[in-house]
């Protein structure tokens, strides 16, 4: 009998046509993950994607058992909703995908923010359906403290606005958080004007308030996933976020390291969330554990101490979309988690490829607002 042939697997990120038609993994970001999966049998190929010839990448992942994908939500005014409904025909013929779409919009929008508040981890967080609901309520909130106003989906700070009351004035201290945004002092007229677009149903038609949280002095933690395993650590001292001194302007955005997952200053975090808080995200937003991405990662802040956490983390954001850069760390986990999975679904769908049940049933979201 012949042997049975390696699994393929095909690793999808935006390109134009030209980088298409060379397909050299070695001019990649991911050069060292494809010589990862080869070194491991697994028969890895470029598939360099652009809605201007989606049908050609759809013929070559027909013919593939895998695709992972890194493709951001929204990228020089393109949405990526072509390509989830290619992606979500393709897992009802019996490709594994990677992160599936239906995933994303239970991780990777801001809406988690909503899910998780009674968790751990949560915060205190609204969410906000229009801009006369947000002329009603923000108000009172900022007599608390400052809020962060997020776009239901986005990357790089784009649509995050830090808001807070200036002492004695009936102007707004407004910071956005996409990169080389400088602090204004402004109305609440001028504010609304600003978000008004994340409220048109093309973006989402909400946005989410989060309460701010002065520990972001101290950095931010994005701890890297391999489905429900920690894989490496990013840390970040300085985000598009961290405030300036008094009199002083804010500065920069830092870089961010990336640590293994055994750095000691991070283990109890990673306790948290391999022994409970995975879990915990993992029921409140109604996934299974085989729907969990294959890599993603979450950033949290440090949160004030309570009676019950003397050390706390909040919950920022989930990243699920397009996560790259990542840790050395991730990569062996990752490609064996991934072949297993390829071994899974081909024998799931032999001799004939069929659906994924876990891709396409009906997600219960009893948590939703």
């Amino acid at each position: 009998m012949a042997a049975e042939h390696p699994p393929t697997l095909a690793l999808l990120y935006p390109g134009d046509h030209g980088a298409r038609q060379r397909s050299d993994p070695g001019e990649s970001r991911f050069a060292m993950l494809f010589e990862a999966f080869a070194a491991a049998g697994v028969l890895a190929e470029p598939a360099i994607y652009h809605d201007d010839f989606a049908d050609e990448v759809a013929e070559q992942l027909r013919r593939v058992d895998g695709v992972l994908v890194w493709s951001n939500p929204i990228e020089s005014g393109r949405r990526r909703d072509r390509l989830d409904t290619l992606l979500r025909e393709l897992a009802q013929a019996g490709v594994f995908v990677s992160t599936h779409p239906d995933v994303i919009l239970r991780l990777g929008t801001k809406d988690v923010l909503l899910d998780v508040r009674g968790l751990p981890f949560g915060s205190d967080a609204v969410r906000v359906d229009s801009l006369a609901q947000l002329a009603e309520e923000l108000p009172q909130r900022l007599q608390i403290g400052a809020r962060v106003l997020k776009q239901h989906r986005g990357h790089s700070g784009i649509g995050v606005w830090r808001v807070e009351q200036l002492a004695g004035s009936a102007l707004l201290a407004v910071r956005h958080a996409q990169r080389g945004c400088e602090e204004q002092h402004i109305a609440m007229s001028t504010l609304l004007s600003h978000l008004a677009t994340y409220f048109e149903p093309e973006h989402g038609g909400h946005m989410v308030d989060q309460a701010w949280q002065p520990r972001l002095v101290d950095g931010m933690v994005r701890a890297y996933l391999v489905e429900d395993r920690v894989v490496g650590f990013g840390h970040q001292a300085l985000n598009a976020l961290h405030p300036g001194r008094p009199g002083e302007a804010a500065p920069m955005p830092g870089p961010r390291h990336y640590h293994p997952a055994d750095r000691p200053q991070f283990q109890s975090l990673r306790r948290l969330l391999e022994t409970g808080w995975i879990e915990l995200l993992r029921q409140r937003v109604g996934l299974a554990r085989e729907q969990l991405p294959m890599l993603w990662d979450c950033d949290f802040m440090f949160g004030e101490p309570t009676a019950e956490q003397a050390e706390r983390f909040v919950l920022c954001e989930i990243n699920v979309s397009s996560v790259s850069p990542f840790p050395p760390s991730a990569i062996e986990p990752l490609v064996a988690a991934v072949k297993a999975r390829l071994s899974a679904s081909r024998t799931a769908n032999t001799p004939q490829r069929h659906s994924h049940a876990h891709y396409h049933r009906p997600l219960s979201h009893p948590h939703k607002d």
